[in-house]
């Protein structure tokens, strides 16, 4: 994970991947002040779940404003972010939020010829940037790295997480190829306070998010298709007596049977504590969904 100075062209077109704040900083302070020790942020690295209490968000932004603001960030400045979602790339979010800087999101799949394009339009002044091949693709274009701790400093490691809390857990498995994803993430965790969790990798999203087993999901559409693809793959073959019952189970939840097996499928897929998943609203050429989703789906325009 790196930050990366860019030169700043004479004009720059930020529209496109500009994240709106106006609230954030004023919602985190309220976290921190009637929830201090209530956790915030959860994250698994490597293997074990860690913990950010809001107080602990509010100081690591306060410490990573410090460190952008050494690096000549200031308000007129342009932050990019580009990688998955976890809790540095909010934190330097909404640090550079607290400047009163720009912040942008930029997709981290980009070939060499489209990330010069973007960079070029947009002309972000600085940029954290997640994933080797895409650090080594803005390297490629000529930007210096920086160390992600250098701009945090000193600080107390997060605390490692032993055991869940029973109350509402947010979960997302997205990144920066979300081009709203962002602005959806903070709106939604900064508005109902609850802690916001993220997996190890995407790799590893599945099984964390049995371990989660979250009350809400953030998912972009695309990301809801390959929901439904898991979805279908725990499920058993079409045209075979098991998928008959598990049609059948869908059909007539109101009979134990049925519950029991459905259950069993939520279970399987971290769904067991789901009231709702948070999805823009579906554009008319958009896949249809299945009936495992639909009934917890809420459109939000």
């Amino acid at each position: 994970m790196s930050v990366h100075e860019l030169k700043r062209p004479p004009l720059a077109d930020t529209a496109e991947w500009r994240v709106e704040l106006p609230k954030a900083l004023e919602q985190l302070r309220h976290w921190a002040q009637i929830s201090p020790l209530q956790a915030a942020l959860r994250h698994k690295r490597h293997g074990q779940w860690f913990v950010w209490r809001w107080i602990d968000v509010l100081r690591d932004v306060e410490r990573l404003a410090d460190g952008l603001r050494q690096q000549g960030f200031t308000e007129d400045s342009r932050l990019a972010l580009s990688g998955a979602f976890e809790p540095d790339l909010l934190l330097l979010a909404l640090a550079a939020q607290h400047i009163g800087g720009q912040v942008l999101t930029l997709p981290d799949n980009l070939d060499p010829e489209s990330l010069h394009k973007i960079l070029w339009r947009s002309g972000p002044t600085h940029a954290f940037v997640q994933g080797r091949q895409t650090q080594q693709l803005w390297l490629n274009q000529g930007q210096s790295l920086l160390n992600f701790n250098d701009l945090l400093g000193p600080v107390e490691t997060p605390q490692r997480l032993n055991r869940w809390s029973k109350g509402s857990q947010l979960w997302s498995e997205e990144g920066t190829q979300w081009q709203a994803g962002l602005t959806v993430l903070l709106e939604q965790w900064l508005t109902c306070g609850h802690s916001l969790a993220f997996p190890e990798s995407p790799g590893s999203a599945s099984r964390d998010r049995r371990e989660v087993a979250p009350s809400g999901l953030l998912l972009s559409a695309e990301r809801l298709q390959l929901l439904a693809a898991e979805i279908e793959s725990r499920l058993a073959p079409h045209g075979t007596w098991r998928r008959r019952l598990c049609d059948w189970a869908i059909a007539h939840p109101e009979k134990g049977l049925q519950r029991l097996i459905k259950n069993r499928v939520r279970r399987l897929l971290g769904f067991h504590n789901l009231h709702f998943i948070w999805q823009a609203t579906r554009s008319p050429d958009a896949q249809p969904q299945p009936t495992w989703l639909t009934e917890f789906k809420r459109d939000i325009a």
